[in-house]
């Protein structure tokens, strides 16, 4: 397997409030644990930056226009209570967007088997018109909408496994069953979307978690709701919203997952895109505000990605 990793140093600069959990040491507690040597074959590339106008793929213009006004000449502007933009912020947000692209073209050419995007801002938060739970673009998004639109996609299934509910990408697909969206999350929670009943057109399947559950409850909700619904969508590319706040040791939620656990949802998710999608599979990272929950995570998720 050869797994592609894109960062970029532009993510380091999207600066947040002092005290603020999506900051920038996130980037580099992962940074540090891909530097063993167990992930010397990662194929390790630094992020191109989109266009502005490819966020329109999943945004309308007006709203893209907005965020680009919103950038502050000098400190810190307040998009809402928990979302922010410094003077690199719109940089970064782009620079996601140009890795998730890319990792999408990357995984359709075969240049690659699979893709990490160790990015930040996040992005599944941001609703069509609506910069919300610290996300500006929604990058999940966009990359399929890329995929549809640059290589013919047909079927795209976008897997959410942050603690928090999609509530921006389940937003932007609500009517379009050309796109599943799979989502588990502690519920009740921020923001309060994502209860089993919100079906949409049919393509979205809410599989929400109570409060304390672990590995156990979550492998069942995979089971039980998220691989049943892959396996009757036959998706032709996997895009994983691989958010690590699930992790027992986060403190904005109250699930408690373990390292193993990613690792089991990633082989689980791995298998589908060998069996539907020629393999292709890209992981976006999401959520994770403990340093050690966040880097030790996603080194299990990104080891099994280069295992197969």
């Amino acid at each position: 397997m050869t797994t592609r990793l894109y960062s970029h140093p532009i993510y380091l600069e999207h600066v947040t409030p002092p005290g603020h959990p999506e900051r920038p040491d996130r980037l580099r507690a992962i940074a540090r644990v891909l530097d063993h040597e167990d992930f010397a074959k990662l194929d390790r590339r630094q992020s191109p930056t989109a266009e502005l106008s490819v966020a329109e793929l999943a945004h309308p213009a007006a709203y893209v226009e907005r965020i680009r006004e919103a950038v502050p000449e000098t400190g810190i502007v307040r998009i809402d209570a928990d979302t922010s933009m410094s003077p690199k912020s719109l940089e970064a947000a782009l620079t996601a967007v140009g890795a998730a692209t890319a990792a999408v073209d990357d995984v359709w050419s075969g240049a690659v088997d699979n893709v990490f995007v160790a990015a930040r801002p996040p992005g599944h938060h941001a609703e069509r018109d609506t910069a919300m739970g610290f996300c500006l673009f929604n990058t999940a998004a966009i990359a399929a909408r890329h995929a549809q639109k640059v290589h013919g996609a047909e079927r795209v299934a976008i897997v959410d496994w942050d603690v928090h509910h999609g509530n921006g990408t389940q937003d932007i697909f609500w009517d379009d069953p050309s796109v599943l969206y799979c989502s588990t999350h502690q519920m009740p929670l921020y923001p309060g979307t994502g209860a089993k009943g919100e079906t949409g057109a049919g393509n979205i399947v809410n599989a929400p978690l109570s409060p304390g559950s672990g590995g156990e409850m979550f492998r069942d909700a995979f089971r039980s709701r998220v691989l049943p619904a892959i396996d009757d969508f036959r998706p032709d590319l996997i895009i994983v919203s691989a958010g690590f706040d699930a992790h027992h040791r986060d403190p904005l939620a109250e699930i408690n997952l373990t390292e193993a656990d990613f690792d089991w949802a990633t082989g689980e998710l791995m298998e589908r895109a060998g069996r539907y999608a020629g393999g292709r599979l890209v992981s976006l990272l999401e959520g994770g505000y403990d340093l050690q929950g966040l880097a030790f995570s996603v080194a299990a998720h990104v080891g099994r990605l280069m295992k197969g």
